[in-house]
């Protein structure tokens, strides 16, 4: 699978996704993949519509099997969250109740700050595709968690809601970085810009590039400008003295080539 590599160490733990009553398989699968890609392991599912073990939910789970194996099954929310010491409720609509409230990206740092001793146990409420969780499901939770979306269409499927809290605890466990680094090569020396420069020039000049001379000044101010806005580095350089050797040898060749007589007919 494209970007996935079994040599590296697989990254586990976290806070407890628990999927109330999911309806597909495939959403339950999708939801562990989505953990898989940032280091969650602890799936709990309470009541699934379709049954478990589900067929589906392992195909869709595309490669990220050891988080659907992993899952346990739970009769009710309340047996699914019982030792642990935090609870987050995650829904898109108000629900009266007086509970604090976090965007994914607040509610991470919290969790990652307080799971980082190894002390606490925290967990997160996902309901049902159609319907969300109940309120009294939320009454369960400690705090609510809820996503800065467009309120016209604030409904989340369950995959992409387990996506971006995942991701979201992702970057406050261990650090938003990119996965890897772009690759570099040395800065440019003056003398090799210089000599690029040089090359330029005498190619130009052979094929009456500066009309007027008067203006040959500001048109090479300009591609000299030009070239050194790009910040170049040593391999960029022997790449364009490679294209300006390539045009010029080009041209030579054409130039020695024979005239062909035109065929009969020709204007």
């Amino acid at each position: 699978m494209a970007g996935t590599d079994r040599t590296r160490l697989r990254l586990e733990g976290g806070p407890a996704i628990v999927l109330v009553r999911p309806q597909l398989g495939e959403n339950i699968g999708m939801a562990a993949r989505a953990m898989a890609n940032f280091g969650l392991s602890d799936l709990r599912i309470v009541e699934p519509r379709d049954g478990w073990p589900n067929d589906k939910a392992v195909q869709a789970a595309s490669g990220a099997a050891h988080v659907v194996e992993g899952a346990r099954l739970y009769p009710s929310v309340e047996a699914a969250v019982t030792e642990l010491t935090f609870v987050w409720a995650t829904t898109a609509r108000e629900r009266g109740q007086a509970k604090r409230i976090a965007t994914p990206g607040e509610a991470m740092i919290e969790s990652a700050a307080a799971l980082k001793g190894g002390q606490e146990a925290h967990g997160l409420l996902f309901g049902a595709e159609r319907t969300g969780l109940g309120n009294e499901e939320v009454a369960r939770a400690d705090a609510v968690l809820t996503f800065p979306v467009n309120p016209a269409f604030a409904s989340l499927n369950l995959s992409q809601a387990v996506l971006i809290v995942a991701y979201e605890w992702f970057k406050a466990a261990h650090g938003g970085q990119p996965a890897f680094a772009a690759r570099e090569t040395p800065p440019a020396s003056r003398g090799s810009v210089q000599g690029l420069f040089d090359q330029l020039e005498d190619s130009l000049e052979e094929c009456n590039y500066f009309v007027p001379d008067n203006k040959k000044g500001i048109m090479w101010r300009n591609l000299r400008n030009i070239l050194h806005r790009l910040s170049m580095g040593e391999q960029d350089v022997r790449t364009l003295r490679g294209v300006v050797s390539a045009l010029a040898h080009g041209r030579r060749s054409r130039r020695h080539q024979p005239t062909k007589p035109p065929p009969p007919g020709a204007c």
